[in-house]
């Protein structure tokens, strides 16, 4: 898409390259022969890995069993489950126009981008945040069983979401829901430079306008959960929404609404 006339070569669907590795076992042998470092000791790696600042990806060996759960020992960006720390942690991420900014741990202050990552890489790490063991749909029709770990961005999606609830509209996130699903199958197939991402890309943006604040986030055993948030562009009216007092909303207004939407189901 952004050169059209460049070749793209990619041996893993060149006929020539299919003949001589016909799989895992062929290409491990070649990087063996010719001195190219393995992942791991032994004669094969026990897994697939793909492995980023983001994620690691974990596939083929005893994964292409579903019924064979995952060896503690195969995780490289959490610990072990028995190591998970015995006591909960609290971050705080705050966010500007729906990206995180900064990033509060135990009192530390870190906005650079890079940093923070790092940091929430490291909360999660320590609390066993991010696995997801899953059968996927891949592009070509195979459904492929794969282990992925995905820590710092797991904290980061429980917050944005959060945020989200307090300084979202209602009817712009219901229509956000309702693209996210193909906004996730065109970055899944590829398809990041393709007319239809740039259209979602934009309508994203514009979702995220004034999505600003900051939101606690408790991380412990595996799991994280958003307790506490706070915008400058809330929606939220304590006043409003108060079981106290009635004060901006009379209940007694919605009987006329229920009235109208029941129509159809008296017909």
């Amino acid at each position: 898409a952004l050169a059209p006339a460049i070749k793209v070569i990619a041996p893993w669907r060149d006929d020539v390259f299919l003949e001589q590795f016909k799989g895992r076992t062929d290409l491990l042998n070649y990087a063996k022969e010719k001195g190219i470092p393995l992942p791991t000791e032994g004669s094969k790696p026990p897994y697939s890995m793909d492995d980023n600042l983001m994620h690691i990806s974990y596939e083929s060996g005893d994964l292409e069993d579903p019924k064979c759960p995952p060896k503690e020992e195969m995780y490289r960006k959490t610990l072990p489950m028995s190591e998970w720390a015995d006591e909960p942690e609290t971050v705080r991420v705050h966010f500007v126009d729906g990206t995180p900014s900064q990033v509060d741990r135990k009192g530390e202050m870190i906005s650079d981008p890079l940093q923070l990552y790092l940091t929430l890489n490291d909360v999660a790490r320590v609390h066993g945040i991010g696995r997801v063991d899953i059968v996927e749909n891949r592009f070509v029709g195979i459904k492929s069983r794969g282990v992925y770990e995905t820590p710092a961005a797991t904290i980061l999606r429980v917050a944005h979401l959060d945020i989200e609830g307090i300084a979202m509209d209602r009817e712009v996130m219901r229509i956000r829901d309702m693209l996210s699903p193909k906004f996730a199958e065109l970055v899944y197939n590829g398809f990041w430079f393709a007319p239809e991402m740039d259209f979602l890309l934009a309508a994203m943006s514009k979702s995220q306008e004034l999505v600003d604040g900051w939101v606690d986030v408790v991380c412990y055993k595996g799991a994280c959960m958003a307790v506490a948030r706070d915008s400058p562009t809330a929606l939220y009216s304590e006043d409003i929404a108060s079981m106290e007092s009635v004060e901006g909303y009379n209940p007694s207004d919605a009987g006329g609404v229920f009235c109208i939407k029941a129509i159809r189901l008296r017909a």
